[in-house]
């Protein structure tokens, strides 16, 4: 408990201790199945910790200041274990966060895993992103998964609200894919950001529509 209080703090972030509770209960729920199912390779606590929690959790500060107190509708686009859904979802319970992924294994762990941990605006959809087709569009999509930006915007375009950012999780700034994207989309900001923990270089790439 004290190394993610920790952690958030290094993140401008603050914790509660019934949210660092729900994170903590996530936890040792993907370590227990991922014994049995590689839901999310190999790993410690700590290293799980590290890159899954508090790298999801670099998100959440950039989201809180782009939102100015709106109340986000965000999708995690191919979320695999529930990653960085979930750290949204517990720090933001003002928000309805969404994860959707291809593979039935990982979406069962993470509906289980979210429930045990009571987090409410957390739903989970197993289905292609291609196929997804809810009421209402999102008002940022997220992604830490896709192998490319333009991968990420032609697999979501039809998800995002009309006014909505795309935000991919990177490592280096992917110059190429930037100048790759397909016109009508735009990286208007790269931010760095830091992971404590993690000595490794990350960016959040912020997308949208040309106008």
């Amino acid at each position: 408990m004290r190394r993610l209080v920790e952690g958030t703090r290094r993140l401008g972030l603050s914790i509660s201790a019934a949210q660092a509770t729900q994170l903590l209960s996530y936890l040792a729920g993907l370590e227990r199945w991922n014994r049995v199912h590689n839901l999310s390779g190999q790993g410690s606590p700590s290293d799980f910790l590290v890159q899954h929690v508090f790298d999801s959790m670099t998100l959440v500060g950039p989201l809180t200041r782009y939102a100015k107190g709106r109340s986000l509708r965000v999708l995690d686009a191919g979320s695999g274990a529930g990653f960085p859904a979930v750290v949204v979802a517990v720090m933001r319970p003002d928000w309805l966060v969404a994860a959707v992924d291809a593979v039935a294994k990982k979406m069962a762990f993470a509906r289980q895993a979210a429930n045990e941990a009571g987090i409410a605006n957390l739903v989970m959809h197993h289905v292609r992103l291609e196929r997804f087709q809810p009421a209402e569009r999102f008002d940022v999509v997220v992604s830490r998964a896709f192998a490319s930006l333009d991968g990420l915007v032609t697999a979501t375009e039809h998800l995002l609200a009309a006014n909505g950012v795309w935000v991919a999780m990177k490592g280096r700034s992917p110059s190429s894919e930037i100048a790759g994207l397909a016109a009508g989309v735009q990286a208007f900001h790269v931010e760095p950001v830091t992971v404590p923990g993690l000595n490794a270089e990350r960016n959040l790439i912020w997308m949208c529509r040309s106008t």
